[in-house]
């Protein structure tokens, strides 16, 4: 599969904004990163919450199908993680965007798939006897 990413000129500036988000948390780095993706892709920004612990530490971030993105801040990211590297942190921030760009949240679409495929099903089982 074939995807559309950024130039690497581009993706650098981005990634150079989140780390200096991650070591500095000045909201405008983290801001103009966002804004370039999604100037890239023609979308919106996300709205973006962010948060001590997400699902009691499990989980580093969430995106949901209204455009919602929930995310550990770096603060708390430092503090309460065993991995908590600044590339991680990164590589969390893309992976929700990644969420977000390509609407690919495959686990909520994945069960509502299924449960639209067999909703009806049970009733004519017997029906063709």
């Amino acid at each position: 599969m074939r995807m559309i990413l950024p130039s690497l000129k581009e993706r650098r500036v981005v990634d150079r904004l989140l780390s200096a988000f991650f070591r500095e948390y000045k909201p405008q780095d983290f801001k103009k990163a966002i804004a370039g993706l999604c100037r890239f892709y023609h979308l919106k920004n996300p709205r973006i919450e962010w948060y001590e612990y997400i699902d009691w530490g499990k989980t580093a971030g969430k995106t949901y199908e209204n455009g919602q993105v929930y995310l550990v801040h770096p603060e708390n990211w430092k503090k309460g993680r065993k991995y908590n590297s600044e590339r991680k942190w990164i590589n969390t921030v893309y992976h929700e965007m990644g969420h977000y760009v390509f609407w690919a949240d495959a686990e909520n679409k994945a069960d509502m798939f299924a449960f639209r495929m067999v909703r009806g099903l049970n009733n004519h089982r017997n029906n063709h006897r």
